[in-house]
């Protein structure tokens, strides 16, 4: 709710958006769209049930419970999920909010044949998202020969689905996440298979269209400062939630930026 109300609040067009939500097939809908509704009501959106049981056999245990949460791999299915007639979407993390007009990242250009775009991050280390299984295996470590890959972060996307239907991205990724459930092959839940079939052939995306860790790393979701540079997107990924932290009083200095946007805390604090 935070994410929708920082994109509405921050776009030239508010109604040339179009929303799609993907929720869970078990998730009670009417309640999900009567909340929407009741909250925006005059936002144009779309719900979509997700099959959760149909990736349930093809996760693998991670650093972090909340990573294997079948709803983390819904992005790897949106092709299928999402109508035909779409041709590019903006995909975003729900522990996000924005500062700037959403119609500038949907601008992105994709090139002749990027599939996707994203912010990517070069200086990071590469290497530490796969096991030394996978490196030292002859053929598995040949996979990125004649990439320039680098780490991007999955919370922002923009993706052409039609290149990704003519080029069968989905099953790609799947056949990545079978071989895990073989021999372990990496650690950190739904990431890894995007940087296996993606990193090294995206389109750049500015990074201030992700401003991401904001929640810490994954153990104990400590505090973090800003990455330097200007900011259009904040993005809490990580342990640490800023409705978690602010509900139990525990903020840190960046909550105050996720504030304003959370509906729940707003309203609690006008009927006390």
């Amino acid at each position: 709710m935070a994410a929708i109300l920082s994109i509405l609040q921050h776009s030239s067009c508010p109604q040339n958006i179009l929303f799609h939500f993907i929720a869970s097939d078990t998730a009670n809908h009417h309640h999900f769209r009567y909340t929407i509704s009741r909250a925006f009501t005059a936002l144009v959106f779309q719900i979509y049930p997700y099959d959760s049981k149909a990736v349930s056999g093809l996760i693998s245990s991670s650093i972090r419970s909340a990573l294997d949460c079948p709803l983390n791999y819904a992005r790897n299915y949106l092709p299928n999920l999402l109508p035909h007639c779409l041709r590019r979407v903006v995909y975003l993390d729900s522990d996000l909010v924005l500062v700037d007009d959403m119609a500038k990242l949907t601008a992105t250009p994709l090139g002749d044949s990027s599939v996707l775009a994203a912010p990517e991050y070069c200086n990071a280390n590469f290497t530490s998202y796969f096991t030394p299984t996978f490196w030292s295996n002859p053929t598995l470590s040949l996979t990125f020969s004649g990439r320039n890959a680098c780490y991007f972060n999955t919370g922002v996307m923009v993706i052409d689905l039609q290149r990704w239907r003519a080029g069968d991205y989905t099953t790609k990724i799947v056949e990545w996440m079978e071989l895990q459930k073989r021999m372990r092959i990496y650690e950190l839940g739904s990431l890894p298979p995007f940087l296996l079939v993606f990193a090294g052939n995206i389109a750049p995306v500015d990074h201030r269209w992700n401003q991401h860790g904001l929640g810490g790393d994954n153990y104990r979701g400590l505090c973090r400062d800003l990455h330097p540079g200007p900011t259009s997107l904040l993005h809490w990924s990580g342990k640490g939630k800023p409705w978690a932290r602010i509900d139990a009083n525990r903020p840190c200095p960046l909550d105050a930026f996720w504030a304003p946007y959370d509906l729940l805390q707003t309203s609690s604090s006008l009927e006390s």
